[in-house]
Formats: structure tokens, sequence, C-alpha cells
């Protein structure tokens, strides 16, 4: 008998989900067998309802039976899958990257209450003319998806969800205090650094990892924290840190620093079409000081400064300025280029050799 290749996709995604859940220590039995079963369901509908993806009542009674169940929890949930991506992290070698970045679900509810809000948005004018507002309900997921250098996603390592109410009056506290005086704790910006540790902790070999983030993610705690787990980083930077002795910033040191490469970059304009770039590359180490604020609390660290600057201005698109801060080494234009290419993950950007 010749099994169809629909079945063979069955049989395939079956043992997938299986592999997946394998490390899954739900309270019993039953609930790990609906699981499976939701699972199998949703993997037919990716991005519709769980009423669609159920296809009868009494299914989908069951599934929002199984996530109301408050002897389970999102990290039950999850284990089996971090279990997994351990697995395949260890069966690869060399440097891993751990990309980081935040992703706001919207869901539409009559009051806030019941889900959580995210933030608030201007939806038309009063009779007045004054902005009517309009609250965003929903959820804030944080997640640290780990792939290898040639970006083959391995899965997620680490998870945190919230909503703002967690965090409320924080805008307000920034108004009277300056922000990095407000300790990282009383932040949002403490899940980069939670991730981080997390999701070094589930591969059980940081010195491989190379944890990836965008401006966000610039925070002097951070790069404190990757020391002390023994891991690696490689972010965007949105501050002008103060370097060297204290009197001058990083813009400083590196507005004297000479080009030493000069690298071509495929980008795709506002209209879509492809085109090729040409970046100028400054990298340089520096001791980097933390926030003047904080400067009792954390050591002054030495860190590699990477500059990577468009070449003449653009049409239809900004231009390439990316300006790249991490604790690994860079000695020469193929390690500076490298790691271009390794943040570039975070949009699975093509980058190409002049």
């Amino acid at each position: 008998m010749q099994i169809s290749p629909l079945m063979k996709g069955v049989g395939l995604m079956k043992t997938w989900i299986e592999n997946e859940l394998k490390g899954c220590n739900l309270p019993d039995l039953r609930l790990e067998n609906r699981l499976k079963t939701i699972i199998e369901q949703l993997s037919t509908g990716v991005g519709r309802s769980l009423s669609f993806a159920c296809q009868d009542w009494a299914n989908t009674k069951a599934a929002y039976r199984f996530l109301d169940n408050r002897r389970i929890s999102e990290a039950e949930i999850l284990k089996g899958h971090f279990q997994a991506t351990h697995q395949r992290f260890a069966a690869s070698s060399g440097t891993i990257l751990v990309l980081h970045d935040t992703t706001e679900f919207s869901f539409h509810r009559e009051h806030p209450e019941a889900i959580g809000k995210t933030h608030k948005t201007v939806s038309g004018k009063t009779k007045g003319g004054r902005p009517r507002l309009h609250t965003i309900c929903g959820i804030l997921m944080h997640s640290s998806l780990v792939v290898t250098t040639l970006g083959l996603p391995l899965g997620l390592a680490s998870v945190k969800f919230w909503t703002r109410k967690k965090f409320k009056g924080t805008n307000a506290l920034k108004r009277k205090v300056n922000p990095t005086r407000i300790p990282i704790e009383k932040k949002e910006s403490i899940r980069w650094i939670e991730n981080l540790r997390q999701s070094s902790e589930n591969m059980g070999d940081p010195g491989r990892c190379v944890h990836i983030g965008d401006r966000e993610s610039d925070i002097y705690e951070l790069f404190c924290a990757s020391e002390d787990v023994k891991t690696h980083f490689l972010v965007r930077t949105s501050v002008d840190r103060l370097a060297g002795d204290g009197k001058h910033t990083i813009r400083d040191v590196m507005k004297s620093e000479r080009v030493k490469a000069v690298h071509h970059v495929q980008v795709v304009n506002r209209k879509g079409a492809n085109l090729q770039a040409t970046v100028e590359i400054r990298y340089r180490r520096v001791q980097v000081l933390p926030p003047i604020g904080k400067q009792n609390r954390y050591p002054s660290l030495s860190l590699t400064v990477i500059h990577a600057q468009e070449r003449g201005k653009p049409k239809d698109r900004d231009p390439i300025d990316w300006k790249l801060i991490t604790d690994l080494p860079v000695n020469n234009r193929n390690e500076a280029i490298e790691k271009l290419q390794w943040y570039a993950m975070r949009w699975k950007m093509s980058l190409s050799h002049p």
C-alpha cells in the first residue's frame, strides 16, 4: 500500500509534536493528551481562531477548558519546547545567536481589566476638537529565538508575558527622576535581562551564545548581566555613553576613528525594490562607563564599538546607520562584517561581500 504525501505530512507533524512536548510535566496524563490534541489542531489552522482550528464545539470547549485550568501555566506548556531547543542547540556546533524582541498581541475587549492593556492611541477627535484616546487591550510577549549563524532556527529559549499594569506609574516617575536613576527592576526593560539569564541557563553553554537586541536593549545592566553569566551580547546602541576618563563620549572617540572596511549590503526600499548599499565600517575597543547615577553600583567595561554608515543619501528609504556595541573582540574587517551579518539576522537581511 502506497502512503500519500498528505499522510506522510500528518505523520511527520505528529512525530514533531511528540518530540516538542516530551519534556512537559503536566499534572496528569489527560491534560498532556489534550495539549497534544490542541497543538495538532492549531497546526492545521495557523493564524486562524481557536474555534476554526478545533472545527466543532466539543473540541473548542475542551480547548478553552484546558487553557482556563489554573493547574497549568505557560511555563509548564513551554517546558517541553525549551528542552527540545536545548537538544538541537547541543547537537549543533560553534557560535549560536539568540535573537531577542518584543511582540504585542491586541484583542477587542469592552473592559481592559479582563485581559490587560498595552497602550493608548488617538482615535479621532471630540466635538470640541480634543484628541479622543482609545485603550488598546492585550498582552506583550518578549521572546528569545535561537538560530545558527546561517539563520537556521533551533527554537525558543525563553518567553516572558506581561501587561502594562505591572509597571503602572513608571512613566510618571520618569518625569520627576532621571530615568537612569530608576532601578532596572521597576522598568519594563528588566525583560531583556531576565530573558538573557533564562535563555543562557536553558541552553546550558552560555559561552557559545551571542544575545542580539535592537536599540531597546541598550541597557548597561544587560552588559553587566552578560558578564555575570559568562555569555556574550551584540546590541544596537541608542545612548551615547561616557567613555575613557569620563570627559568624552563614545561618539567623540569614533569621530576620530578611520574607515577600516567598506561593505556592500542588499537592501529593500519603500517601493519593494532590491538595491545595493555601500557602508563604511569603523570599529574600536573602548572603555565604557556606566551612567553617572549608577557608577557606584556597576564597573566600567571594555567593549567593542562598531559603526556602519552608508555612503550618500538613498532615495525611498532611510540610510543605514548602525551603531553596535559588543563584548566580543573585533580584530579585522572580516570580524567586523561578521558582527553586522549577525545583527542583520534580526530581519534575515542578506549581506553580500564586496
